[in-house]
C-alpha cells in the first residue's frame, strides 16, 4: 500500500507544472460558465453574452496570452482591454434590446479572464477561495435581496459603528494607565468593550437575520451568548404571559450553559492561563446545564410565537448602542478601582469574596477587568473569583426567573437552579482547597 502511494506521488511529480495550471484554469473557467448556464437557464441564449463554453474560452484565451509574456504581461493586458471592449458592446446592445442594466455577467466574465494570472502568481488556497467567492456571490443573489429587505438603515449604521470601534478607535488608544489612581489603560478598556460587544453583536445578527423565527430552544442558545440574564428575564416573562410554555425551564438552563462557554471564550482571549484553569470546571458546568435542559425539554415542547417583537431580538437593546457601551465602560472603571482597593486592603481573599457581590450586577466588566490584571492577583485567584461571580449571578437569575414566571414552573426553576448553583459551589470549594 505504501509502495503504491509512493508511486502515485512520483507520477504527480512528473506531471508538468504548466499542464496542471492549464487544467486548473480550464476547470475553474468551466465551473463559472456552468453556473452562468444554470443561472440563465430560462432566458433566451441569443440575448446572453455566453455561458459555459464562452466563459471557458475566455479563461483559456487569458491563459495563452499570459504565458506568451509572463514577465511584463503585455499580451495579457491587451487581451483584457479587448475583452472589455467586446463586453461593453454587448452590454450596450443588451440595454437597447431589453432595457436591462445588470452588470453581473459582464463583471464575472472579466473576473474569469483574471483566473490564469491568479493561478500562476498566487497560492492554491487563495485561488480556490476566489473561485468559491465568485460562485457563492452569484448564486446567493436572492438571499442577498431578502437580507437587504430585513436590514434597516440602522443596521448598516450599527455595522459601521462596530468597524469604527474595532478598526479605527482601538488601534489609536494608548496602552499606558489612565492615571496612577486608575490602574487601567484606555486600550484595554476599549478592547474589553469591543470584544464583549462583538460577541453580543454576532448573537444579535444571528437571531435577527439567520434565525428570525427560531423556537424557544434556539432563543435560549443564542440569548445565552448575548446575555443569559436578559434571556432569563425575557423567557420568564413570556412564560407568565402564556406564550412560551413549560419548556421555558429548558431554554433558561440552556442559556445559562452558554454563559459558561461565553466566559470561557473571553478568558482564553484575555488570559489564556486563566482560561486553562477554567476549562474543565466551566465545560463541566455547561454539561450540567445542558443535561438539565434536556431533562426539561420533553415537557410540552412549544415555540415562541413569530410575531412577538421582544423575542425577535432576544434583548430590547442593541449591543452596540452608545449607552450600552458607555455603561459597560463606566462599570469597567468602577470595578477596576474597587478591585484595586480590595486587593490592597484585604488581599486575594477579598477579591474572591468581592466576586460574590459583583455577581448580582453585570459581571462582564468585573470579569474582563481581573482577566487583564497584570500584577497583584494570582491566576488561581482570578479563576476562583470568576467561578464565585457566576455562582452568585446564577442566584440572581433564579430570583428573576421565579419572580417573573408563573406558578406552574417555579418549583422546576428552583430545583434546576439549585442543582446548577450547588455544582458551582462544589467547584468553588474544590478550587479553595487547591
Amino acid at each position: 500500500m505504501l509502495a503504491n502511494d509512493i508511486n502515485d506521488m512520483e507520477i504527480l511529480n512528473h506531471i508538468p507544472e504548466g499542464f496542471i495550471k492549464f487544467i486548473l484554469v480550464l476547470i475553474f473557467s468551466l465551473l463559472i460558465g456552468l453556473e452562468q448556464r444554470r443561472h440563465h437557464i430560462n432566458e433566451n441564449e441569443d440575448q446572453l453574452f455566453g455561458t459555459d463554453r464562452t466563459f471557458t474560452f475566455i479563461g483559456l484565451l487569458a491563459y495563452v496570452l499570459f504565458i506568451a509574456d509572463p514577465v511584463n504581461y503585455i499580451p495579457f493586458l491587451i487581451g483584457f482591454v479587448l475583452i472589455g471592449l467586446l463586453l461593453g458592446i454587448q452590454y450596450n446592445h443588451k440595454i437597447s434590446q431589453n432595457g436591462k442594466y445588470g452588470l453581473t455577467s459582464t463583471i464575472l466574465a472579466l473576473l474569469t479572464y483574471c483566473i490564469p494570472i491568479m493561478v500562476f502568481t498566487q497560492p492554491v488556497w487563495l485561488v480556490l477561495s476566489f473561485i468559491v467567492a465568485l460562485l457563492l456571490l452569484t448564486e446567493l443573489k436572492n438571499d442577498f435581496i431578502k437580507l437587504s429587505k430585513k436590514a434597516s438603515e440602522e443596521e448598516f449604521i450599527t455595522l459601521a459603528i462596530f468597524i469604527a470601534f474595532a478598526g479605527v478607535i482601538l488601534p489609536l488608544l494608548p496602552e499606558g494607565n489612565i492615571s496612577p489612581q486608575i490602574p487601567i489603560s484606555p486600550y484595554h478598556l476599549w478592547l474589553a468593550i469591543v470584544v464583549v460587544s462583538g460577541i453580543s453583536y454576532c448573537s444579535y445578527l444571528l437571531k435577527k437575520f439567520i434565525f428570525p423565527d427560531s423556537g424557544i430552544m434556539l432563543t435560549g442558545l443564542l440569548g445565552g451568548i448575548y446575555s443569559s440574564t436578559a434571556t432569563t428575564v425575557i423567557l420568564a416573562r413570556q412564560e407568565k404571559q402564556g406564550l412560551a410554555g413549560p419548556q421555558t425551564v429548558s431554554a433558561i438552563m440552556l442559556a445559562n450553559g452558554m454563559m459558561y462557554l461565553r466566559i470561557l471564550f473571553l478568558a482564553f482571549v484575555f488570559n489564556s492561563a486563566v482560561g486553562q484553569l477554567l476549562a474543565i470546571p466551566f465545560i463541566a458546568m455547561f454539561i450540567v446545564s445542558y443535561v438539565l435542559s434536556k431533562l426539561n425539554s420533553g415537557k410540552n415542547p412549544e415555540s415562541l410565537p413569530d410575531n412577538n417583537s421582544e423575542n425577535n431580538t432576544t434583548s430590547a437593546k442593541n449591543p452596540l448602542e452608545f449607552r450600552t457601551a458607555a455603561i459597560f465602560g463606566i462599570l469597567f472603571v468602577v470595578f477596576a478601582l474597587i478591585t484595586d482597593f480590595v486587593l490592597k486592603t484585604y488581599g486575594s481573599d477579598g477579591v474572591t469574596n468581592l466576586a460574590y457581590i459583583v455577581g448580582v450586577t453585570d459581571i462582564d466588566p468585573f470579569l474582563l477587568n481581573i482577566l487583564q490584571e497584570k500584577a497583584g492577583i494570582g491566576q488561581m485567584t482570578v479563576a476562583l473569583a470568576i467561578i464565585n461571580a457566576t455562582n452568585s449571578n446564577n442566584l440572581l437569575k433564579m430570583i428573576y426567573a421565579i419572580s417573573l414566571s408563573s406558578k406552574n414552573i417555579r418549583k422546576s426553576l428552583i430545583l434546576n437552579f439549585s442543582i446548577l448553583i450547588a455544582a458551582g459551589v462544589l467547584i468553588s470549594i474544590i478550587y479553595y482547597l487547591l
